[in-house]
């Protein structure tokens, strides 16, 4: 199974997918139906998040190792390193190479619902650079190490500048790859791939593209994660907001516009969320495919 370090020597484009580990039985076994229709779609991999503190580690090991055992397509595991000790990190990621599992997503994490005012200890990794820094150490030449990216900042960094500063950091601490936050104007992730290697950073920065489905929701998720959403997306939508085919068929008309640009104008690939469903992602790509 190729890492996706040997994928990008090779590829100027990658295309690829982002599952999450579903809470439920019943979810869980709605994804592994789902898998194979996602596979069909000919990802150069798959990612899997992860819960915060673990609580879904297992889930998303096994996600992970069943994608490349079962379908042969190169999984990206998510690790993070809130409420994790060090050692235990050590332990899960003996426990990735056990697995077969050879690509990492090194990211910091958001602290739990239960647990919002978790801060680290002496025996906690603070930012994500510790982590991928942490992984180079331990496992030198097993993993491919990617990172997160965000073409509008951080919602924590102060400012766009500073932000891509820590990007440089976790890239000098051996990342391989990155993988950006969800954005809606183009220019915002041009202006960051600009910024990146005016620092000198010339890793591939692969845009994170998620289809808009539900506007209202999409209203509240982004007010979480810190992505904003440009005058235009909310003239397209907001009118339609109650209408769920309009919606669905301006979504997909939208993402593919946005991807043909990022495409036409250097984007070395795409990431798309795919929510643990095929649909619209399958059509998407398919018009990619004969644009």
């Amino acid at each position: 199974m190729p890492k996706i370090t040997d994928l990008l020597k090779t590829k100027k484009i990658t295309f690829s997918l982002e599952l999450f580990p579903p809470k439920t039985d019943e979810g869980y076994a709605k994804l592994l139906n789902i898998l194979p229709l996602l596979c069909c779609l000919k990802p150069d991999f798959i990612s899997c998040t992860y819960g915060a503190g673990g609580g879904s580690r297992s889930k998303t090991l096994d996600i992970a190792q069943l994608i490349q055992e079962n379908f042969h397509v190169p999984s990206l595991a998510h690790l993070t390193c809130v409420l994790h000790t060090k050692d235990e990190i050590k332990n899960i990621i003996e426990e990735m190479k056990n697995r077969g599992i050879e690509n990492v997503l090194a990211l910091r994490g958001d602290p739990p619902r239960d647990n919002p005012h978790w801060r680290p200890g002496k025996n906690n990794f603070q930012y994500s650079w510790e982590l991928v820094a942490f992984i180079k150490e331990n496992l030198p030449d097993h993993f491919s190490i990617g990172v997160a990216g965000f073409p509008e900042g951080h919602v924590l960094c102060p400012n766009r500048e500073l932000d891509a500063q820590y990007l440089k950091n976790k890239v000098d601490n051996g990342a391989d790859f990155v993988i950006t936050q969800l954005f809606f104007n183009n220019q915002d992730y041009f202006d960051y791939a600009a910024r990146l290697k005016k620092l000198g950073v010339t890793k591939r920065i692969i845009p994170g593209i998620l289809p808009i489905t539900d506007y209202p929701a999409l209203v509240r998720f982004t007010n979480l994660c810190g992505a904003s959403i440009p005058p235009k997306v909310h003239d397209i939508f907001k009118p339609i907001a109650d209408n769920p085919e309009k919606t669905l068929k301006a979504g997909i008309d939208f993402c593919v516009q946005q991807c043909q640009e990022l495409l036409q104008k250097g984007a070395p690939g795409l990431h798309f969320y795919a929510l643990n469903k095929t649909h619209p992602v399958d059509v998407i790509i398919n018009a990619l495919n004969h644009a």
